[in-house]
Order: structure tokens, then C-alpha cells, then sequence
């Protein structure tokens, strides 16, 4: 049986939230089976408990931002996707203020954390959202060109994704992207891709209330010809790869792993949660499957207890 998947003991880290700069104290806890993800505000009295789900996603500016009663858990794409990555399907995450904190701008620390605190199988078999027909979403963006994101059937996890920023920086580097999951590793070819912004952005985001804890610490930062940071990239794709954490993280907010092939075109938060919207909103589209047999399950969650995808 392909089992669901939590952590074996509570573990800790301190960052800031990359849009409000608050400091913020996370705590990630085991949970037991069926339990989901659930974001708990321990800064509240009494504490209120936030499950990840498509339904409960607000605001999609520059993240997503999950709510329930006026409270708010934002920019939880980042620890979402690294419990995508890793097949975590239950896990309570207590935090101190509205915002995640944003680490190195990857998946790469909440990897660290979940892979530290140990990854435990548990009793009821792991639940799948199988994509059943094409489902897509159409917008013309800003510039007036088409974007869009879709979902179609396929027997495993893969996802597709292109970018067009028309920014000197970021057309040197890939602009589209392809993997999947059966012959890749999460933690090794995705994981480490940063977050970007703009240096001619940053005044107007801050006024709004967001990118106030941004810095080269967490952050790819960009004037209008070159990036900014000593270091440069980690990877020659880092962007478009960084894309697809993020739509990873996204999709992961439905409730369970999809299997399906996600493709997309200058898609981001917004898109990406109006498709899961319109996939749940047609129950032809999709239906929720479990492998009693292991041997018969999609190789892309065929995963070790360090959440490495297992060699066939």
C-alpha cells in the first residue's frame, strides 16, 4: 500500500516574512492520518487553525495567501511545495505572525527541516487527486499576450512551463521548462530555485505592504539589465525552475498530489488556484484514487523515507 507520509518529531526555525518583514517564529508537528496540512496562528487567542485547501486561498499577490475568518497564513507556496517534494500529506504548521518566512527565497531550508525531523509512513493509504479530462484557464495578461495554465490526464507527475519576462537578465537564462517527477528528483533539480524581483518594483510593492523584508539574502534582485547578486544563480533555469516550485507549492493547497501533466505559459498564484478551482468544480474532471498495490502507483510517488524518488 502506498502509505500517507508525516514527520516524526517537531522541529523549529526563525525567519522574517518576505512581504510584511515581520519576524516569525516556525514550528513544523506531526499529524496524524487524514489530517491534511493545517497552518495554525499560535500568535492568536485562542489559535486558529487554517487547513491548506484550493477553496481557502484570498489573495495571490506575489504569493498565496490562505484565510479563514479574516485570519491569514501568506506565502505558503514555498513549505508547500517542499511537502509536495517530499510526499508529506499531514503535518501541523504553527506560526507566529501571518506570513511563512521566506528563508533563502527556495524550498531548500523547509526541505532541510522536514528531511531533519524525520519522515515517518502511517497506517491509511495516501490519497490522489487523478485528473480525468483537460481542464485550462485562459487570461491575456498585462502586455496583452495570452497566458495560460492547464491540467490534462497522464499517469504519473509532470509539469511544463514557460516564461516571457522580456528582461535582458532573465532571456539569457531557460525559458521553459519540463520535468517529470517519474526520472527527476524534487530536492535535486527543483528545490533550490530562489524567488526573483526587481529593483524598479520594490518602492511600489513596499507601499502596498509587500517585498518589505526582501534582500539579496532571499531574493534574486534585478535592476533593468543585470542581476545584482555577487553570487549570480544557482542554476542556468533558476527562474523558470523557480516558477515551477511555486506552481508545485500551489497545486499542493487541493489536498493531495494530482496525478496529471501541468502545463502553463506566464502562469503564477492567481492562475494557478482558478484552475484548481474549475478541476474541482467539475467532478467529471478528476476523482480521488489509492494504490493498494505499491508495485501499481505512478513512479513519480514512489518515494524513500528521505523523500527521494526510489530507483525502479
Amino acid at each position: 500500500m502506498l502509505r500517507q507520509r508525516t514527520i516524526k518529531e517537531i522541529t523549529k526555525a526563525t525567519g522574517i516574512g518576505l512581504h510584511s518583514g515581520t519576524r516569525v517564529v516556525l514550528s513544523l508537528r506531526p499529524a496524524a492520518p487524514d489530517t491534511g496540512i493545517v497552518f495554525r496562528r499560535i500568535d492568536r487567542d485562542p489559535p486558529v487553525d487554517i487547513v491548506a485547501s484550493a477553496l481557502s486561498v484570498g489573495d495571490t499577490r506575489l504569493a498565496s495567501t490562505l484565510e479563514s475568518g479574516g485570519v491569514r497564513v501568506s506565502t505558503v507556496e514555498h513549505l508547500m511545495s517542499a511537502c509536495a517534494g517530499l510526499g508529506i500529506d499531514n503535518l501541523y504548521v504553527d506560526v507566529t505572525a501571518e506570513e511563512i518566512p521566506i528563508m533563502d527565497g527556495s524550498a531548500s531550508s523547509f526541505v532541510f527541516l522536514l528531511q531533519s525531523a524525520g519522515i515517518e509512513e502511517q497506517s491509511r493509504a495516501k490519497r490522489f487527486i487523478r485528473v480525468r479530462k483537460p481542464v485550462e484557464i485562459r487570461v491575456e495578461d498585462r502586455a496583452g499576450d495570452d497566458a495560460w495554465v492547464r491540467l490534462d490526464p497522464y499517469f504519473g507527475f509532470r509539469l511544463d512551463f514557460s516564461i516571457d519576462f522580456r528582461h535582458p537578465a532573465i532571456d539569457a537564462t531557460g525559458q521553459r521548462h519540463r520535468i517529470d517527477f517519474a526520472e527527476a528528483s524534487y530536492v535535486k533539480d527543483i528545490a533550490r530555485a530562489r524567488t526573483f524581483g526587481f529593483m524598479h518594483e520594490a518602492e511600489a510593492l513596499r507601499s502596498m505592504g509587500l517585498a518589505r523584508g526582501g534582500s539579496f539574502d532571499n531574493t534574486i534582485v534585478m535592476d533593468e539589465y543585470r542581476i545584482l547578486n555577487g553570487e549570480g544563480l544557482r542554476d542556468s533555469s533558476e527562474f523558470v525552475k523557480h516558477k515551477i516550485l511555486d506552481a508545485i507549492g500551489d497545486l499542493y493547497v487541493v489536498g493531495h498530489p494530482l496525478i496529471g501533466a501541468y502545463s502553463a505559459h506566464k502562469s503564477g498564484h492567481a492562475m494557478n488556484n482558478r484552475l484548481l478551482r474549475a478541476l474541482l468544480a467539475d467532478q467529471s474532471a478528476y476523482e480521488v484514487v489509492t494504490f493498494d498495490d505499491e508495485a501499481k502507483a505512478p513512479r513519480a510517488f514512489t518515494f524513500g523515507l528521505a523523500g527521494e524518488l526510489v530507483a525502479a
